[in-house]
């Protein structure tokens, strides 16, 4: 016998999908062979393969004396630019969607809809206020190659700031984890693109935590040990939503869910990404980094639907 939870779990998605359509019992019935089950386990391998993405900016940090300003101002911008289309594009529209079903008028649902998204920004925004997560790539005197020659802080100092930043951005990658499951319990096809999108701005934060390590321990094995951690709270951020929710789960519910993570994204986008994004020096390339993610997660969207 299948647990309650996961065939609460296959109705939510069968219900999400058929869209009130004529042939959602149909789809009910397949979502009840395994669907459920099946989009959990995808759900959780995608939201592991995004944290450890930090991973590689750690072996890039190591073994590229210096990624250039280009190159993260470009790949910043369009993590930025795919997080945002997807935000108000996908993950919106659905929640809205899913909440005028839900309560069976089509204002009611958008207003519930924003409601959701706005609480979503506001908790991003606690968590950023009450978590301090500045990257020693930010600081105004360091860059990579400084921090690697111990040109910036030093000494007790520095190993005490190393840690603190791993310790930072594993606490954002929490929600991020948590969002990105949910979003696959949507939509699996959803969630792969919100994986892809979070797994390119990890490698940017795999880099900020593995060179201030390197700096003050001088030992690639610890940078990229911290590296990997900062990344695995992800999963377990996925695994905590699924203890919390997987009982309650329901289509209001996951609906409610999406317009949540769309907070999360479009806050993470404005206030990390394009601020790290544009302070390379290289305002209009973070721009064409922008326009590149976006129409990159437009015509993903085409092929999928």
């Amino acid at each position: 016998m299948r647990p309650a939870a996961a065939v609460c779990l296959s109705r939510a998605i069968a219900v999400s999908s058929a869209g009130g359509a004529v042939g959602g019992q149909d789809r009910a019935a397949e979502a009840k062979e395994g669907w459920g089950v099946e989009s959990f386990g995808l759900a959780l391998l995608l939201t592991t393969g995004a944290g450890l993405a930090t991973a590689i900016g750690s072996v890039v940090a190591l073994m590229w004396k210096e990624p250039g300003p280009k190159y993260m101002s470009f790949t910043l911008g369009f993590s930025a630019g795919v997080m945002i289309h997807i935000s108000f594009v996908k993950l919106l529209q659905e929640g809205i969607e899913g909440l005028g079903e839900a309560t069976g008028t089509a204002k009611m649902g958008f207003v519930l809809a924003h409601a959701a998204f706005l609480g979503g920004i506001a908790l991003m925004m606690l968590i950023d206020v009450l978590v301090s997560h500045n990257y020693i790539l930010e600081e105004a005197d360091s860059s990579p190659s400084d921090a690697k020659q111990g040109n910036g802080a030093k000494g007790a100092a520095l190993r005490r700031t190393s840690v603190l930043v791993a310790l930072g951005i594993a606490i954002h990658n929490f929600p991020e984890g948590a969002a990105t499951f949910m979003a696959t319990l949507k939509d699996p096809s959803l969630g792969v693109l919100m994986a892809f999108a979070i797994a390119i701005h990890n490698i940017p934060e795999g880099i900020a935590v593995a060179v201030p390590i390197y700096a003050s321990t001088r030992s690639r094995g610890k940078a990229f040990l911290w590296s990997v951690l900062s990344g695995v709270s992800e999963p377990v951020g996925a695994l905590a939503a699924a203890l919390i929710l997987m009982p309650i789960l329901s289509p209001s519910v996951l609906a409610v869910m999406v317009c949540v993570v769309a907070g999360f994204m479009v806050y993470i986008s404005f206030d990390e990404l394009l601020p790290a994004a544009r302070s390379y020096g290289r305002e209009h390339l973070s721009i064409v980094g922008v326009l590149a993610g976006i129409l990159v997660m437009a015509a993903s969207l085409t092929l999928l639907e």
